[in-house]
């Protein structure tokens, strides 16, 4: 069931996945990782090589490019991001390809007792005959979204060799550290110079998304007393008992994301390191609105400073960090892009869902930031773990949803 473009997404998303370019939360550079550069320096050649205008990498990481328009019609943007996930492996990914997936399980020569099986996973059972890419067990793929980066460079390769294709001015940009809320910097929306963008960063096939969590990061500090403890009677505090403290009192039956769906939103611990003296502790608090999101900080709050004052002699400070809100907000005031895109879908026999997203992309922050950013999908499933694996069919789909979706701008009218 091969498609026109199914030979160069398989090789550019082989390609790619390859390069480790993990970003790192506790990093404070911009891009967070210098892996990340090895992704961005290839996207630069590549995207010289075939022919994009205004090419560079910006100082902030991001590589941007043009492909003139061949047609009057609004600026689009096309948007991924490079980083992968942070919370599992992604250092020596051996991505593979199952051709003709025959519809039974699929095993993982790097770890034999994993396997990825359509009873587990009914959308796999859907996708009998299409060449599915996995990894070899042992690491995340990186599809997450190295494919939406494969779709776009596929898209792109394809309108500058054909002039012929009617479409306005098209700007690309290939974001860093999307995996960790520093995606999209503040200077992006103007260089990028789009009236409206699409982040090619969604799931199943049809999937056309334009509302997602918001989101806060929140960091929890606490300082112990420390002394030897041999000494330690009636003086040491230890901070890990407070950190565990304020993890036993946080809801754990509910608003966690192992207990919850749809709608509802989370408080999830992430990570808790330290020592008897200081205990470092990070969430993420996410809702689908902003009372709800604002809720959960101030729940969390509450909880720091019930703990602190059980025990005066400590220190715990809780700071909550903005990090992106539901892109509904924005763009329900003006669903133009997304018509837009639901219509190239139908063109393609594909009818268009549009389910709440639980988490965020670069769209989150762009919309927010002036540029209407709805997110289009890939076909990637399974992110941030050992079972992802993707589609290459779903991702010729969404390559020519691409196109198709920049033809029909060309074609409103003002």
């Amino acid at each position: 069931m091969s498609r026109p473009f199914d030979a160069e997404l398989e090789m550019r998303l082989v390609r790619y996945v390859a390069i480790d370019s993990q970003s790192d939360e506790g990093s404070a550079t911009a891009p967070s990782t210098a892996i990340q550069l090895d992704m961005q320096r290839l996207l630069l050649a590549e995207l010289t090589e075939i022919g994009a205008a205004d090419v560079r990498l910006t100082d902030y990481g991001t590589v941007l490019a043009t492909i003139p328009g061949t047609a009057a019609g609004p600026t689009i943007g096309l948007v991924a991001h490079v980083d992968t996930a942070p919370q599992f492996n992604a250092t020596g990914v051996k991505p593979r390809v199952i051709r003709g997936y025959n519809g039974g399980a699929i095993t993982y020569p790097d770890a034999p007792d994993l396997a990825l099986t359509p009873e587990d996973f009914p959308y796999l059972a859907d996708k009998q005959g299409h060449d599915i890419i996995t990894a070899s067990g042992t690491t995340l793929l990186g599809s997450d979204d190295k494919a939406g980066v494969a779709i776009i460079m596929t898209a792109a390769r394809h309108l500058l060799a054909n002039i012929d294709i009617a479409h306005g001015p098209i700007r690309i940009a290939f974001t860093p550290d999307e995996e960790i809320g520093r995606g999209v910097d503040p200077r992006l929306p103007k260089d990028l110079g789009a009236d409206f963008a699409y982040t090619f960063d969604g799931g199943a096939l049809g999937e056309i998304e334009y509302e997602s969590f918001s989101a806060d990061g929140a960091v929890v500090e606490i300082a112990g007393v420390s002394i030897h403890p041999g000494l330690a009677k009636g003086r040491l505090v230890n901070a890990l008992h407070l950190a565990a403290r304020i993890v036993e009192t946080m809801p754990q039956a509910t608003m966690t994301p192992e207990t919850t769906d749809d709608r509802d939103g989370f408080v999830h611990i992430t990570n808790l390191t330290g020592s008897a003296a200081h205990a470092h502790l990070r969430f993420i608090l996410r809702d689908f609105e902003r009372d709800g999101l604002a809720a959960k900080g101030a729940m969390l709050e509450q909880v720091c400073a019930a703990v602190q004052a059980t025990e005066p002699r400590a220190t715990i400070t809780c700071t909550i960090t903005p990090q992106y809100r539901n892109m509904r907000y924005w763009l329900e005031n003006d669903m133009t892009p997304v018509d837009l895109a639901r219509d190239a879908a139908r063109e393609l026999g594909i009818e268009p869902v549009s389910v709440p997203i639980r988490g965020g992309t670069d769209g989150s922050r762009l919309t927010e930031m002036g540029v209407p950013c709805p997110n289009i999908f890939t076909g990637m499933q399974n992110i941030h773990g050992p079972l992802e694996w993707i589609s290459v069919q779903d991702m010729a789909v969404a390559t020519d949803l691409c196109l198709g979706l920049v033809q029909r701008a060309a074609k409103q009218p003002d």
